[in-house]
Parts: structure tokens; sequence; C-alpha cells
């Protein structure tokens, strides 16, 4: 992913106030337990009253953002501002209390770290910079470390470097894995949500389709009645125009419905059995006659190497997993598109393949991830972020199918869907 795109994908973060503000407490009281146990129990002798001022203000902005704050969230910038004040407050303390040579120093790169799990990288980049501007301020300048009496600490100057330059190590380290790890763990989050979106719609779809289906099938007794009925009539011979034409009318129009519910059924609506289960092959019927209606693309479906009919459970899940590869193949092929279905005694299998570019070399490792895209020019103008493949992976995955990605035997795209038929065939 190029850098523009990784701006533009965590470009709304935010942190919860609450959480932001309790830390922020526990923080400024442990400095201040520590100051005046430091001065008043160990006997160490400190500036008290400029390290107090420095936590007072510490306090001040806490109660300012946890009592004037509406809202539950801070945004990208305001938590940058508050991130980027506490690195301030935290360096004036240090430097009242020893600067480099103060074991604390190392809490000055929290701020930093934070950002890079929670905040986008502009974020991090700007405390990343600030703090290790005041690490090296504080090499230099700051107050002697408390100390009994007269007695100072005194180490050479290669030592005093030394801590600046371990914590600078450990700031880059430790942010670039921050910055990696939730960025990777928001991408998912984010195709996760997205997914279930997918899902829930598919799902929605198709309770209508089974309505639509049962609504057919529950209607066509009652018209097939009332068409015999009208027929009934009219052989009769009910005399006066008006009865015949009105007849005439209710027996066109009941045609008319019927064509209707035809079209709804697809004329395979039997018995309920069908709403809840389908074979293999009928599925995969369906879905590639409303690609062929739809782009107009020659689609072989080849389902003669299935050597049995296994019936499965329709699922919102194998519909639009299968569909996400179909599509995909339909939309990269030039002429080629073949789907084969295979099953043998302990497996079935869906192969997909096309003529189209095929994989990229830069992405075929990482094929299922979200967020995803070639640096192709080819690829470019079709693909997008790997958002479909991954949903359609995971989906078939959650019914327990592996998914293979290969190089179709035109050079293009292949695509494998393999059950075991013991997971395939509905458990009663």
């Amino acid at each position: 992913m190029e850098f523009n795109d990784l701006l533009k994908f965590e470009e709304d973060l935010r942190l919860e106030k609450k959480t932001v503000v309790i830390l922020r407490w526990i923080a400024l009281l442990g400095q201040l337990v520590t100051i005046y146990l430091v001065h008043f129990w160990v006997g160490f002798n400190l500036p008290l009253i400029f390290c107090s001022l420095t936590i007072f203000f510490g306090g001040v902005t806490n109660i300012f953002i946890q009592f004037n704050f509406k809202k539950n969230q801070l945004s990208n910038i305001e938590s940058t501002i508050l991130l980027f004040y506490d690195v301030i407050q935290l360096s004036v303390l240090i430097f009242l209390t020893g600067g480099v040579t103060n074991p604390f120093i190392i809490f000055l790169v929290v701020p930093a770290i934070i950002s890079s799990t929670l905040l986008n990288l502009l974020s991090t980049f700007f405390l990343s910079f600030i703090t290790v501007l005041a690490l090296l301020l504080l090499t230099f300048n700051y107050y002697p470390l408390p100390s009994e009496g007269n007695i100072h600490f005194h180490v050479p100057d290669y030592y005093i470097y030394s801590i600046p330059t371990a914590l600078i190590i450990v700031l880059i380290f430790l942010t670039y894995f921050g910055f990696r790890f939730g960025h990777e763990a928001r991408k998912r989050t984010n195709a996760l949500n997205k997914l279930e979106s997918v899902l829930a719609k598919e799902q929605e779809l198709e309770v209508i389709g089974h309505q639509a289906a049962a609504a057919a099938h529950s209607l066509g007794t009652p018209l097939a009645t009332i068409t015999v009925i009208a027929k009934e009539l009219k052989k009769e011979g009910i005399k006066g125009k008006d009865f015949n034409e009105d007849i005439n009318t209710l027996l066109e129009q009941a045609r008319k419905c019927g064509e209707i519910l035809k079209k709804i059924s697809q004329n395979k609506v039997v018995d309920d059995d069908y709403v809840t289960n389908i074979t293999l092959q009928d599925l995969l019927f369906e879905i590639v006659k409303s690609f062929e209606e739809i782009t107009g693309k020659k689609i072989n479906l080849d389902t003669t190497q299935s050597n049995r009919k296994i019936k499965i459970k329709r699922s919102p899940e194998i519909t639009y997993g299968i569909r996400n590869f179909v599509g995909n193949a339909v939309k990269f092929s030039k002429k080629k598109i073949d789907i084969n279905l295979v099953s043998g005694a302990n497996e079935t299998a869906i192969q997909i393949s096309d003529d189209g570019p095929g994989f990229p070399d830069d992405i075929f490792k990482v094929i299922g991830e979200p967020y995803i895209s070639s640096k192709s020019k080819k690829m470019k103008s079709k693909s997008g972020l790997g958002l479909g493949t991954f949903i359609g992976k995971t989906l078939l995955e959650r019914k327990k199918a592996i998914i293979e990605f290969s190089k179709s035997q035109y050079g293009g795209a292949s695509v494998e869907i393999i059950w075991k038929n013991s997971d395939l065939i509905p458990r009663n």
C-alpha cells in the first residue's frame, strides 16, 4: 500500500475520552507521589514548587477535558495535541529532576507509542520528532539528579549520550511495530465490519427470495382455482355482454398473475424443500445465468465431472462467496470463463478460471488479505483493494471451504473452492 493510501485510510482515528482521562490521572498521581516521596521520605532535595506546578497544570488540563469536552471521543487532531502537551509536561518535570540521568525518562516515549497504535501516521511522526528533540535537549540541559546532601550523580559523557541514543532506538522500534500492528488490526476490523454488512444484506435478500418463492408456491393453488371457475362460467355462457367481458378480463389477469409467479419462482418451486435446499449444480446454474444476463459474456459451466448431486443447505455465505469469484472472473476475462464442478467420494471442488491478466506477482502471496492493491497498470483500472476477495474467501471459509489461488491454463486467474463432502451435506 502506498504512503498516500495509508494516510487516507487512517484519517478518521479517535481516542475514547474516558480512557484518556483515566490514564492521565493515573500518570499525574504517579508523578505527584514519586516527587513527594523522594523529597519528604527519602530526603533528597529537588525544586518541589516548580515540580508541583508542572503536575498541577497537567491536572487542570485533565479537568478541562473531563468536564468541558461533551464528546465521548477525541478526534485525531485533539488526541495529538493532548499527547503533545503530555510530552512537554513530562519533559519539564524530567528537566527539573535530572534530565536523561533520571530513570523515569523512559516514560517520555509513551505518548509516541500510544499514537503509533491508535492514531494516524502523521501524528506518530510529529510526536516522535518532538520526543527525539526533547531527549536531545534533556541530554545537555537539566537540573542535577536529586541526591542526598552534596553528593551528585556523575558518570562519563559517553554514558550520558548512550541513554538518549538507546531511547531513540527503542522509540523507532516500538512506534514502527505499534503502527504496523495497529494498522493491520484496524484494516482487518474495518474489513470484518464490511463483511458483516455484506452478510446481513445477503441474508436479507435471501429471506426476501424465500418469501417470494413461498408466495409463488402458496398463491399457485388459489390462482388456479380462480382460473378454473372463470373458465366454467364462460362455458356455461352467462348471458350479457358485460358479464362476458368481465370474465375475459378475469381470465386475462389470472394468466398475467400466473406468468409473474412463474418468473418469481423461476419454474423451480415445486415444494418447500427447494426454498431451503439446493444442489450445487443448480446453484452454479443460477449464478452463471444471472451473470450472463447482466454482462452478456458466455460462461462455460461443466458439471459432467460430478458423479453425484450433493444437495446443500442454502446459505448467503456460500452464495455470495461463489458469486464473488465468478464475478471477478467475468470482470477480468477477455473471452474465456470456465467453471467446473468436480466431486468424488470424499471431496467436492468448484474450479473457476479465466483468460484475463491473472494475479499480479506483487500481491500473489497476500491474496485474500483486505486493502491490498497491485502496482500493475493493467490491473489498476479494474481492481480495487482486495476487499471483495477477502469477504468472499472469509465467508466460504466459515463454511469450511479451502480456497486455493493459481494461474489458469489460459494464463489468467484460477480459483478452486474445495469442501469435504461431509461438511457440505446438511446435518439434521
